[in-house]
């Protein structure tokens, strides 16, 4: 009974160990080539600020955000902000900075060498109406609630898969449990025989 209780606190602690249960993710990055940031002249479209990370500084991160902020709201088209990580910079800064882009819905930037350069668009310029026509309002065919759960489905099946990919990996383990198991059954039925 006591292997029962004990081997799979064991598995557990060997899967905690090997980060059998870690989730990883990935960030979907373009980089351009030298000649193509040479051939659309980023470097001199724009006045930059320069924001250097030569370690986690979490003021230079807030300052950043706000100039991102400021730089997406007034549709800047003059200014930008300029990025720049070197040798001494932390891995968490750059994919902090990164995420800052996409939570703060930066359409333009690129990067170059050991430099992000951000740029905002202009703004979009007002839609004419038809002299003779009536508004037209769009609307948004769809019904939210089947689209949540279709990608909330979706999301079950890919952990599902992934708990399966485990077991396959590890099946070994789990068959040596089950055959623990048994084989406490039939001795604890032989023992309560013999009493």
């Amino acid at each position: 009974m006591i292997s029962l209780i004990f081997i799979p606190l064991f598995c557990l602690c060997y899967f905690y160990k090997i980060d059998a249960f870690k989730v990883y993710g990935c960030l979907a990055i373009s980089v351009s080539t030298k000649e193509e940031f040479d051939n659309y002249k980023i470097e001199s479209i724009r006045e930059y600020k320069n924001f250097n990370f030569k370690q986690d500084k979490s003021k230079e991160l807030k300052e950043l955000r706000f100039f991102i902020k400021d730089l997406i709201k007034k549709y800047d088209t003059i200014n930008g902000a300029k990025i720049h990580f070197d040798s001494k910079s932390n891995y968490n800064t750059f994919i902090t900075v990164i995420n800052m882009l996409n939570e703060e819905k930066v359409s333009t930037w690129a990067y170059c060498k050991d430099d992000i350069y951000v740029l905002s668009s202009p703004k979009p310029k007002p839609k004419p109406k038809p002299a003779n026509l009536e508004s037209i309002e769009y609307f948004s065919c769809g019904y939210y609630e089947q689209n949540k759960l279709y990608f909330l489905e979706r999301e079950r099946e890919r952990q599902f898969q992934h708990i399966v990919s485990l077991y396959k990996k590890y099946w070994i383990i789990f068959l040596g449990y089950f055959g623990l198991v048994l084989l406490n059954i039939f001795a604890l039925v032989k023992f309560n025989k013999n009493r």
